[in-house]
């Protein structure tokens, strides 16, 4: 990947869409996706872990996809819960582009891609799911989320994959340390390098 990353708000890659196969929530579906952009060869590793544990996803409300890429997450949370509305945020807008493109050629109409200040307000989640960027850098990383994840309903869970080396076991630790009170964090599962972590509000 350039020097760009795929954090960028508007990637200087040449656009050039190409089709994919992806098996999302059961389903094999052709998407498209393009350079400038998380994993747009095929579903990465840490995303297809994350989402061996799609069955908990809420099944109505607003769920919230952080960092949505071409929209795997996004889109397979949308065929499982098709009662919930997904928000899939990303501040690359090719990103955003590639996700309602995949989305609408879905026929997910209970997904809303934008960027991540369209956000409502007043909004809160009965989920959140994400495979979080890591490599913007820890303050950035903590800033996003301090944003949402205290955003998540009474009750509600976030669920995040995060790569051991790269810091599950750090970021686990400051969730615990830094959330709102009522919050817990927990490790659910570890596979293939990765640590998938359950963050609940149990305030309520």
């Amino acid at each position: 990947m350039s020097s760009e990353h795929y954090f960028s708000e508007t990637p200087d890659t040449e656009y050039k869409p190409k089709k994919i196969q992806a098996v999302l929530a059961g389903q094999s579906v052709e998407l498209t996706t393009a350079g400038g952009v998380f994993s747009p060869d095929h579903v990465d590793q840490g995303t297809a872990v994350l989402l061996e544990h799609l069955a908990h996803a809420p099944a109505g409300g607003n769920i919230l996809d952080i960092g949505c890429g071409w929209g795997p997450i996004a889109l397979s949370l949308a065929i499982q819960s098709p009662r919930a509305t997904v928000w899939a945020i990303d501040i690359n807008s090719r990103s955003r582009e590639l996700t309602e493109l995949n989305a609408k050629k879905l026929g997910l109409n209970n997904v809303r891609v934008c960027a991540p200040e369209n956000v409502p307000a007043d909004l809160a989640f009965t989920g959140i799911w994400s495979n979080p960027p890591i490599r913007v850098g820890k303050d950035a990383l903590h800033e996003i989320m301090q944003t949402w994840l205290p955003r998540l309903a009474p009750d509600a869970e976030a669920y995040l994959v995060v790569q051991k080396n790269l810091g599950a076991d750090s970021l686990h630790r400051w969730l615990e340390a830094k959330l709102p009170s009522g919050f817990s964090t927990i490790r659910v599962d570890t596979a293939k390098s990765f640590r998938v972590l359950r963050v609940k509000n149990r305030n309520g």
